[in-house]
């Protein structure tokens, strides 16, 4: 079937293998050539389980019905084999709140049945757990805080006891800058971002408590030192890595990206902390052809949720680069465009639908609400342009940057269909704009007492 011809409209950059070939035959050759011949079909639109309808571009149209469908599903009940993801409620929750959000339903549908779900999972020593009796994480943190920004109001805000969160933030903090994930937990940079997330939506206490034994090594405040742990994560490829000295992964450099654009404004703080030309290669390196999809790692094949991953790092990248904001609307000069839109556009409508509803990795793989939020983030950071200006709905002078960007549709070049189009959402939170000022605005007229 790969050999058939594509439909019209469809570069062959999309169509055909690569014209430079590594003569050298390994396992990891043998599975991106298996992985090329599932995704070839798919590209060329020739492969039979694509009804279409397919536009002048040879691009099938996004099937909204059936996601949004899959996705309100995945919010339902759980047969007892997935009883493995107990752990994880608060992510299925995001995830599915997400995705709804992102394909123009309404998440607030919700609300009660969130905070029933997370209120058990809270714990009075601070933070969530995955569920009920299940200790803290900053993973399942970061995802209850998000989930109640989304469906947001007053009762959803009061239902987080940011004074324990606090505390508890306090007694992850390292001596070297960075964060463990759970009290004896491991360490590394998804820890910094999901704190910095968490401190800024909810205007936490920057001091560190009392308690705290990063105190002894003599930090004063949660983010004393973390942006230099940051910088300690980037590899010799240019990637960053959760930790110092191991490999470089796309889902940890937007963590460490996310994380420095949040301490700053990232024309300021990226190119202090991060070497940008060494970053930009592998980056750039991370997405195929012909696939047009996202790798997470130098030698792995492409996966849906890189799409955000890898995906998400560019928006926050292209404004270090644009340098400082304009008073309102994006930069009247840019660098333009740092990866292919289009690819990305053809990898995500083309290979990651599934046909019975919600979005892949990549052909073969089945469908699931984690893979269905992030492919539908990553298809809207490609269709927004993100920018920063230099208006602040916060009074605080540190997040001033991070509450102060904003999103216009991107409106040429483009391959899909205006129907394709899906709501943005914010580059360093993964919630509504309006969301994640509510939020941290609702949790500024109430402020902490360290």
């Amino acid at each position: 079937m790969a050999s058939q011809a594509a439909r019209p409209g469809i570069p062959d950059l999309f169509t055909q293998p690569p014209p430079i070939r590594d003569p050298l035959v390994t396992e990891t050759t043998d599975l991106q050539d298996a992985t090329l011949e599932r995704c070839l079909p798919f590209l060329k639109g020739i492969h039979n389980s694509q009804s279409g309808p397919f536009n002048a571009c040879g691009v099938p149209a996004l099937q909204r019905d059936d996601h949004v469908a899959f996705a309100y599903d995945s919010l339902e009940d759980y047969p007892a084999s997935f009883v493995i993801l107990d752990a994880s409620r608060p992510w299925m929750a995001y995830w599915g709140l997400t995705s709804l959000f992102l394909m123009g339903e309404d998440p607030t549908r919700f609300r009660e049945r969130l905070f029933n779900t997370l209120r058990p999972a809270q714990n009075p020593t601070g933070g969530f757990g995955g569920g009920h009796g299940q200790i803290s994480h900053l993973a399942g943190s970061y995802a209850a805080v998000l989930s109640l920004a989304i469906v947001g109001g007053e009762d959803a805000f009061e239902l987080i006891d940011r004074q324990a969160m606090w505390q508890w933030l306090g007694r992850l903090k390292q001596a070297d800058g960075g964060f463990r994930v759970c009290e004896g937990g491991e360490k590394d940079v998804r820890g910094g971002y999901c704190v910095m997330a968490i401190i800024s939506l909810l205007d936490l206490p920057l001091e560190l408590p009392a308690d705290s034994e990063a105190r002894k090594a003599g930090l004063e405040n949660l983010t004393d030192g973390l942006a230099q742990y940051m910088s300690r994560c980037q590899t010799y490829e240019g990637g960053i890595s959760g930790s110092p000295g191991v490999e470089a992964h796309g889902a940890y450099a937007y963590c460490a990206l996310a994380c420095l654009a949040l301490l700053g404004s990232p024309e300021e703080i990226i190119p202090r902390h991060m070497d940008v030309p060494m970053l930009v290669s592998w980056l750039s390196a991370r997405q195929y052809g012909p696939e047009g999809g996202f790798s997470g790692r130098t030698n792995k094949l492409v996966d849906g949720c890189y799409s955000h991953w890898v995906g998400g790092c560019w928006p926050i990248l292209q404004s270090a680069l644009d340098g400082k904001p304009q008073s309102n609307g994006p930069p009247a000069t840019t660098v333009g465009h740092l990866f292919s839109r289009e690819g990305l556009s053809r990898y995500i409508l083309g290979c990651c639908q599934s046909n019975n509803g919600g979005l892949r990795d990549k052909p073969g793989k089945h469908p699931d609400s984690y893979h269905t939020c992030y492919v539908l983030a990553g298809l809207s950071a490609m269709q927004h342009y993100h920018y920063r200006t230099d208006s602040s709905p916060t009074s605080s002078k540190m997040f001033s940057s991070a509450f102060s960007w904003r999103s216009s549709p991107i409106r040429e070049g483009n391959v899909y269909e205006k129907s394709d189009r899906l709501e943005p959402i914010h580059p360093l939170f993964g919630v509504p704009y309006p969301s994640a000022d509510a939020m941290r605005l609702w949790c500024e007229a109430r402020p902490i007492t360290p």
